[in-house]
């Protein structure tokens, strides 16, 4: 048995995936431990996992972040925004995490890193601490391909000459000048630990140094690549651990008065309803439609009794294994996790979202047509209606997103994990008679 250590960056996004992992290699022996933010102490300890906290590294996390960076609110544009990010709340703290987890391995030195992929200790941990990493995808791929445009900007690819040709000039602009000064801030980290910087921007360069990348999802939800890097392995959707749900719906009176359900969530980091949430109320209000909306605990009461409709329900929380089944559209900012799930129950998607990547989640649901993309931060109350009736009244959403959703059975997310570390490691597993 190893000790494996887990990290990740403090983000739900980034921390949920990685539990049912954890958990399920804390099951087969393994002594697991992790390494995170406040924020997600009590989980971790719910889990009966040992916690470690940021101790060197700045304790942000989705809630404070704009208590910490007050300037971020500042920035309307998304490549701006993801610019900061990247400085601040990634590339920045990448030593302090460093820091921490060399001084966990003085006293508990493990055998293994798991980190989400945007884990920016896992370079240092990898080469300082000559440790084996693994990495999960929580978000589609991000490292560069001959194929694709360069990731950030939402673009969806191009198989014709001319197409490919503007494909090649945005990868050398984006790395040259959009992401340069991120690319030259992580290579000044690395020089100063007396590392050799990687090549490529901040995404190739988390890429490039893990062992072994599990990807979240499946080939049918990601962009045709011929230069897939080789430590990629596709595992299924990556859901949060869960005990198995003995809730019952409570629902049932209210789905059954309605032939057509919407769900609807704009994630556990936007805290202004008004984003989604009040638009698609404002939508569907007074209408034949049931609208389930779940706000994560953020002005629940407020909206209860700004829409008292009939036809609306407002909670702040409701299990999405329960809901999902009963629903006909999920309606979304375009979390990586949720949309994941509303795949897997078969429900076509209307995505509103564009910051902290979440437009080139939503840019592959309209690709593939598994849904509409808004392309707005902001959706008007119209949009959303006609995204809603445009998905219910074409088969193709729900046929595509039903024929993903098979892909998915195909995949068993834990085994698949299991063997992937396994071999990395070289652990023999037992043959049962």
């Amino acid at each position: 048995m190893k000790k494996i250590l887990f990290a990740n960056m403090p983000y739900e996004g980034h921390f949920n995936p990685l539990t049912g992992i954890a958990m399920h290699l804390k099951s087969l022996g393994h002594d697991v431990r992790w390494y995170s933010g406040s924020i997600f102490k009590d989980k971790i300890e719910r889990l009966g996992i040992p916690y470690y906290p940021f101790k060197n590294a700045l304790d942000f996390n989705q809630h404070n972040v704009h208590i910490l960076f007050p300037e971020r609110d500042k920035i309307r544009g998304t490549i701006g925004k993801l610019k900061y990010d990247l400085k601040t709340a990634f590339i920045l703290r990448s030593t302090e995490f460093y820091e921490d987890i060399r001084e966990i391995n003085e006293s508990w030195p493990f055998d293994l890193l798991i980190s989400d992929i945007a884990f920016t200790g896992m370079p240092f941990v990898k080469e300082k601490l000559n440790k084996k990493v693994v990495s999960v995808g929580v978000f589609p791929l991000v490292e560069t391909s001959r194929d694709l445009p360069p990731t950030g900007l939402a673009m969806t690819p191009s198989t014709s000459f001319f197409g490919r040709r503007k494909q090649d000039l945005l990868r050398f602009f984006a790395d040259k000048v959009i992401f340069r000064e991120a690319a030259n801030l992580f290579a000044s980290l690395f020089r100063e630990h007396g590392m050799v910087p990687v090549e490529g921007n901040i995404f190739d360069v988390l890429g490039k140094k893990t062992d072994l990348m599990l990807q979240s999802g499946t080939p049918g939800f990601e962009y045709s690549r011929s230069d897939l890097s080789k430590k990629v392995r596709f595992v299924g959707p990556l859901l949060p651990f869960s005990k198995g749900s003995t809730h019952v719906t409570d629902l049932g009176d209210q789905l059954r008065k309605y032939e057509k359900v919407i769900l609807v969530t704009q994630g556990t980091l936007e805290r202004d309803p008004e984003k989604i949430l009040v638009p698609t109320l404002e939508a569907f209000k007074d209408t034949p439609v049931l609208v389930i909306a779940t706000t994560g605990g953020m002005g629940t009461e407020e909206l209860q009794a700004r829409y008292p409709q009939e036809n609306i329900l407002i909670r702040d929380f409701i299990p999405f294994n329960d809901i999902m089944p009963h629903c006909d559209v999920y309606v979304t900012n375009g979390g990586y996790g949720g949309v994941m799930l509303g795949i897997q129950n078969q429900l076509p998607l209307v995505a509103a979202g564009i910051h902290e990547g979440k437009n080139e989640i939503n840019a592959r649901i309209g690709y593939f047509k598994l849904g509409i993309d808004l392309k707005t931060e902001f959706p008007t109350p119209a949009q959303i209606r006609t995204g809603v009736e445009k998905v219910l009244a074409d088969d193709t959403y729900k046929n595509n997103v039903k024929k993903l959703s098979r892909e998915f059975k195909d995949y068993n997310p834990q085994s698949l994990c299991t063997k992937y570390i396994d071999d990395l490691l070289d652990i023999k597993t037992p043959v049962l008679n």
